[in-house]
């Protein structure tokens, strides 16, 4: 079983830079937004999970092995 980092290093807030690089290094991307606020407005190759679906969801559609960025 592969340990979990503590909390407080799960989350953490980044700039545009540092997303960049973790795109270009295969971060997935999460839009969190309700389904028709994503069709309007989400940055390209997100993956729409709206939070309200968000836990039951990640398990089947995130993979483990790549970083996550939420937003």
């Amino acid at each position: 079983m592969r340990s979990r980092p503590p909390p407080d290093q799960m989350v953490t807030n980044i700039d545009r830079k540092p997303l960049i690089d973790l795109i270009e290094r295969g971060a997935q991307l999460v839009d969190v937004l309700p389904e028709r606020e994503y069709a309007e407005r989400h940055i390209p190759g997100a993956i729409n999970l709206p939070l309200r679906r968000l836990p039951a969801a990640t398990a089947m559609v995130l993979r483990r092995d790549k970083p996550v960025v939420v937003y």
